[in-house]
């Protein structure tokens, strides 16, 4: 079994930053919700998983449908970065390679489970990539209902994939799709990358927001034993999965949404699951050491001048390692307070309102990209116009550079663009891939 120890396990902290003065009448109230881990992060080799159970498990999922043949670097890049990936798990945790066409095909170990990693198996692993080939088709719902069985052949208690894929889902449907995804949503998490620029970003970038991992595009085949190293390097640093964000509301207090929006903006509104009387969790999936900000919106019932109330407690809930009931690990409170005071009532909480910018900035990016492909030009440039003049107003430069190879900036600070007549396939694909990454706020 694997180690659990508190030197192993973060400890979690909540800090809640907000403006909770009200005027009369007023009802709505906005809090930003910082959770830190710490003290989860582990280095070297030490031992993670064990075959029997406990610790952590990898399933890596390589497309080798007939497209990664074309070119032909993108299946030498893909075996390169698997055995990148393999290279960098840690001894103890258990793993295994699935080759993904329109059937899910176990590569290593091949007997319906997974291996547990040291140099023998990873040795094995490696030279069982010899064997990954193009041909065939594509049906990601088949390889994630594969990774999903062999994650729970163990008692798993961080349970992680890994999927590339270098064209879009042409043999099943999308509902094909959405049924695999919903049946996996919650029993592993999956970080997925679009190698080459024929993939669809939608889709790609579906997965991982329904499984809680990361999505981005490596245009490249080149750089995709990189971008695994660093995926792997960063699964290995989880410390505890299954982590919820419970919150607690009082009688006639309205929840309007919950929402992750840093390091990325991910809409948890509707993945509520009830927990009681008047409580939910929202998922966040796996956490080693790191830090993320969740916005949380309520409305609270009307109140005279001078009241006060607790309009919402947050919590960070974990299950509990000997099976008993989940265990409240961190908690913050959002309050609500009326004031005859205007300064105080009209005055913005900056973390408030830089991710309010930031959550915007994701949604004009991508409605302003919708419009450029459909044709609506005035559109466009109204919407990654806008994009730009908040990416230069909250200081994200990423994206600020993403969509100046999209468009020509005349004046970033009124967000005054024109359109590029023509932009590269992998700038715009990058940009898209890229619209929910945000900056985090200078305290």
């Amino acid at each position: 079994m694997a180690n659990f120890s508190k030197s192993t396990v973060p400890q979690f902290s909540v800090d809640v930053y907000q403006n909770e003065f009200l005027p009369e009448g007023g009802r709505d109230v906005s809090a930003i919700v910082t959770v830190t881990s710490t003290g989860g992060g582990t280095t070297g080799r030490q031992p993670l998983a064990t075959a029997g159970g406990g610790g952590a498990g990898v399933v890596i999922m390589v497309d080798c449908s007939g497209s990664m043949d074309y070119p032909a670097t993108k299946m030498r890049g893909a075996r390169e970065a698997t055995a990148a990936a393999v290279d960098t798990l840690r001894d103890g945790t258990a793993f295994a390679v699935v080759a993904g066409t329109h059937v899910a095909k176990e590569v290593y170990p091949g007997n319906g489970g997974l291996a547990v990693a040291d140099a023998r198996t990873r040795a094995e692993a490696k030279e069982s990539l010899r064997r990954l080939s193009a041909g065939g088709g594509t049906a990601i719902g088949t390889w994630l209902r594969l990774a999903d069985r062999l994650l729970s052949t163990t008692g798993l208690t961080i349970r992680h994939g890994i999927l590339l894929t270098d064209g879009r889902n042409e043999h099943e449907s999308p509902e094909e799709l959405r049924a695999a995804l919903d049946a996996c949503a919650g029993r592993f998490t999956c970080d997925a990358r679009g190698v080459g620029t024929d993939w669809e970003v939608k889709e790609v970038t579906g997965i991982a927001s329904a499984l809680l991992g990361s999505a981005d595009i490596v245009a490249d085949p080149a750089a995709l034993a990189a971008d695994f190293t660093a995926m792997m390097e960063q699964a290995m640093g989880k410390g505890v999965a299954d982590v919820a964000l419970r919150l607690w509301t009082p009688v006639g207090v309205e929840i309007a949404y919950v929402k992750q929006v840093a390091p990325t903006v991910e809409d948890l509104t509707g993945r509520r699951t009830e927990a009681g009387p008047r409580a939910g969790d929202y998922p966040t999936g796996s956490w080693g050491d790191e830090s993320r900000d969740y916005h949380v919106s309520v409305r609270v019932p009307q109140a005279a001048i001078g009241q006060e109330m607790l309009a919402a407690r947050v919590s960070l809930i974990a299950p509990d390692p000997l099976g008993g009931d989940p265990k409240p690990l961190s908690q913050g409170l959002v309050r609500a307070v009326w004031t005859d005071d205007l300064a105080m009532s009209t005055s913005i909480n900056p973390q408030v309102a830089h991710y309010t910018g930031q959550a915007e900035l994701a949604d004009v990016i991508q409605q302003g990209l919708d419009a450029r492909k459909s044709g609506d030009h005035d559109g466009a440039t109204a919407k990654l116009g806008r994009a730009v003049q908040l990416a230069a107003a909250s200081g994200n430069a990423d994206t600020a550079k993403l969509l100046s190879k999209v468009v020509d900036v005349v004046d970033a600070a009124t967000g005054t663009v024109r359109l590029k007549a023509k932009v590269a396939e992998a700038d715009e694909m990058t940009l898209e891939t890229r619209s929910t990454k945000t900056v985090r706020v200078k305290r």
